[in-house]
């Protein structure tokens, strides 16, 4: 089992999503002295006679008084069994792009609802979204259960819904489980509740401890995106000549026959030098430096891969996108797409299809995708880009969009990845609705 659990949070607004991972943090008693001492002080400010455990995570002066998170928030903690690395997303609808970000690296995502309101338009939105980006496990915390007096039948009720939902998004049963919480009284968060004593599953904190967890993918296709260039030309080092990044999948070794993209010249590695010393194989997840046996012509952005096993090179590529800007998409725009450390110009040739969150349906050929649509579509890059199809590798099937005129992120791409439900769902067009051929879903959420 894995020593670290990357994890997020989602859910809507007021859910309770700031206090559930202040209550981890506090409860995992991860939380300095003084920072304690000043939540206690705002919340005696506040007129509350028991901490506001959210100020623990909603760092931002703008959220706080404002009561809601606004960018996304990772903590740290630990356990003597595991370490965690959360992300706290926000759960308004208009900063839907920064749930989007702080799930792109996620191994399980809790979701949250109130159960007072069960599962609603943005809980079915998120969960498509963590669909999509092949979050593989979800957990779902039925939160302030105390509002509903710890009432079986209503989490019961919602826990059967969500799940319904999540298996047509392409998830199993057994990759789905469901919590009563309360994260303000602390029931089954980290202490098993004895106001629920007909359930009988572990504590979140129990669950996120033991909960498999795929390790990096040290047996898919080597993929090292070079990040920089070292050539020293000092006394000590007159020929030095090393491609500096961070292993993105599989692994090498010394003496490995590797192609650079897009070029598609073969050399082999002859060292792998860190900050510690040569190493003679490194794996995903590691920061190297590779020397290679032939002087040849590497920059910033190009993609070191196995030689016998390398992505495609195109300039076409057929994507999915979650699009994140105020802006809608239109056919015709122009863009720069960047993938990895390498940025290229890009036309919109086609919008496909556009995802029905709600109704878990497809319109085909929309006239654009609006802020947080997710569709499928066709750009034309001005150069060629070694792509890998995102259900083979999260990290280099993914791209961003950006605005070539400010800069700004419009959309998040996942190279070849079909919309959460396209078969196994009616498909919607403008002429009425056709049965889709085949009985499953897509997409099967995977490391």
């Amino acid at each position: 089992m894995s020593d670290l659990l990357r994890l997020a949070t989602a859910g809507s607004v007021d859910d309770g999503k700031s206090t559930l991972v202040g209550r981890l943090l506090y409860d995992t008693k991860s939380v300095l002295a003084d920072t304690l001492d000043a939540v206690h002080r705002a919340s005696a400010d506040r007129g509350l006679s028991t901490p506001d455990l959210s100020l623990l995570v909603d760092g931002l002066r703008s959220e706080r008084e404002q009561g809601i998170t606004i960018d996304v928030a990772y903590r740290y903690f630990a356990t003597p069994k595991r370490s965690f690395v959360l992300a706290d997303t926000p759960g308004h609808v208009q900063y839907t792009r920064n749930t989007v970000t702080g799930a792109s690296t996620a191994q399980l995502a809790v979701l949250l609802v109130d159960a007072r309101k069960g599962v609603i338009e943005q809980t079915r939105r998120h969960a498509a979204v963590l669909a999509l980006l092949g979050v593989p496990r979800l957990v779902l915390a039925v939160n302030k259960i105390d509002l509903v007096g710890y009432d079986e039948v209503t989490f019961s009720r919602i826990a059967k819904e969500f799940t319904a939902h999540a298996v047509e998004l392409g998830y199993t049963e057994d990759s789905v489980l469901e919590i009563p919480v309360s994260a303000l009284a602390g029931d089954n968060v980290v202490e098993r509740s004895a106001n629920t004593p007909w359930y009988t599953g572990p504590t979140l904190l129990e669950h996120l401890e033991d909960v498999p967890v795929e390790p990096d993918p040290h047996d898919a296709p080597f993929r090292f995106p070079v990040q920089y260039v070292i050539r020293p030309r000092t006394p000590e080092f007159p020929d030095y000549r090393g491609y500096a990044g961070l292993v993105a999948s599989g692994t090498v070794q010394v003496g490995d026959e590797i192609v650079v993209l897009p070029s598609g010249i073969r050399t082999t590695v002859t060292k792998i030098d860190t900050a510690d010393g040569p190493l003679d194989e490194a794996a995903a997840g590691q920061s190297v430096t590779l020397l290679l046996a032939d002087d040849v012509d590497i920059s910033r952005g190009d993609l070191i891969a196995d030689a016998g096993n390398p992505p495609e090179v195109t300039d076409d590529i057929d994507a999915t996108l979650c699009w994140l800007a105020e802006k809608p998409l239109t056919p015709g725009a122009r863009v720069l797409v960047k993938h990895g450390a390498r940025t290229v110009q890009a036309i919109v040739t086609e919008l496909r299809d556009r995802f029905d969150e709600q109704k878990l349906s497809s319109v085909d050929s929309p006239g654009s995708l609006k802020l947080n649509e997710i569709g499928r579509v066709a750009l034309r890059t001005a150069e060629p880009v070694p792509l890998d199809d995102y259900s083979n590798s999260r990290r280099t099937g993914a791209f961003l969009v950006i605005d070539a005129s400010d800069g700004s992120t419009l959309a998040a791409g996942l190279v070849g990845a079909p919309l959460p439900v396209m078969d196994g769902v009616e498909s919607c067009t403008e002429g009425g609705v056709t049965a889709a051929r085949d009985s499953h879903a897509l997409v099967s959420p995977g490391p």
